[in-house]
């Protein structure tokens, strides 16, 4: 009777662990089409055949190869790997706090990452260069403060950790307001940025992005059984052995060079961190081992498909992807606040 009790659960575990699996790669499948379709569509459309006559060195057209090679395939794959960064780091900030609502903007990183860039671009316009950078700092020092502040309150530090968010948040977005309208010439470029725009991302901003995106993306991956402890409370985390302190400060710092490096080339663009790893969660589970990869991978694929609508709903004209990504996911985080209304009603 043991032993049948034991093969059933051992099915169930397989059936569970393949049908994640399968989810997976399902979602990979379409980013890979999304990406395809964002690069062939546009104010010029181009064919399969024009793709693979540029891909095999066969196609006479310069303006062709040129708009697919160093135009649509960069600004594409830096869509893709932006949606990436902030789907994880708002999967590690949820797991972190227990919180299906955190997101990147919790810890100041957004915001902190904002008042670096508009630093550069208004009182150091001639250093453009330095914007990604500075933006990458920007948040990782939010973070470091967050940090810094959530080690003083002990069982309570989840809290101290919303709280101070919020507060550095509103402070850093008030040092940026005052910087703007300072510099008023600059407006349009700041509030451009602030918004989270894609427009121009070439091969250059990929070089930035993705060796950020690769290194997060494998220590997410190695601190997710951590991030399973702290889903269950720290105390019972502390009885299995985790370090609460070293785990929280690698979550947070990893969390926020993700999204800083995401921050630092497409801007500020929202609601991805906070989307992804829900939709997620309510495919596959809390099971941060498998949560992790699907939560990049649907920000991924809600930032190709969003870029893609900003390039292509107004031709000629061409929108900021922050504005599409705030109108599709302002409702998806009023459900979840109805959701969370109601679960709480319901208790």
């Amino acid at each position: 009777m043991e032993n049948r009790i034991r093969c059933v659960g051992g099915r169930r575990q397989y059936s569970k662990h393949s049908r994640r699996l399968f989810l997976i790669a399902c979602f990979t499948l379409l980013v890979i089409l999304a990406t395809v379709f964002s690069i062939f569509k546009g104010t010029l459309h181009f064919s399969l055949p024009d793709a693979l006559a540029v891909l095999t060195g066969n196609c006479p057209d310069r303006l062709t190869r040129h708009i697919l090679l160093n135009v649509r395939l960069p600004r594409t794959l830096v869509a893709a790997l932006v949606g990436l960064n902030m789907g994880i780091a708002g999967a590690l900030l949820q797991g972190l706090l227990r919180n299906p609502l955190a997101s990147p903007n919790i810890i100041g990183a957004n915001s902190g990452a904002g008042l670096a860039a508009v630093i550069v671009m208004c009182i150091l316009p001639g250093n453009i260069k330095m914007l990604p950078p500075a933006a990458f700092l920007g948040a990782l020092l939010a973070g470091m403060i967050i940090y810094t502040l959530s080690r003083r309150e002990g069982s309570s530090s989840n809290v101290t950790i919303i709280l101070a968010g919020v507060a550095l948040s509103a402070l850093f977005t008030a040092f940026t307001s005052a910087i703007m309208i300072l510099h008023s010439d600059e407006l349009g470029i700041t509030y451009t940025w602030l918004v989270g725009s894609l427009t121009g991302r070439g091969w250059p901003y990929f070089s930035i992005i993705w060796p950020y995106s690769l290194l997060g993306a494998l220590a997410a991956v190695y601190l997710s059984p951590r991030i399973n402890l702290f889903m269950l409370g720290e105390e019972v985390g502390k009885n299995l052995g985790l370090s609460i302190e070293v785990s929280r400060f690698f979550i947070i710092i990893n969390a926020s060079i993700l999204a800083g490096s995401a921050v630092s080339v497409a801007g500020t663009i929202g609601f991805i961190g906070i989307v992804a790893p829900h939709l997620a969660r309510m495919m596959i589970g809390n099971d941060y081992r498998y949560l992790i990869f699907l939560s990049g991978i649907l920000g991924s694929l809600l930032l190709v498909m969003s870029d893609t609508l900003a390039r292509t709903l107004f031709q000629p004209l061409e929108i900021p992807v922050g504005i599409i990504t705030a109108t599709l996911g302002a409702p998806f985080f009023f459900f979840l606040l109805y959701q969370k209304r109601s679960s709480l009603l319901s208790s």
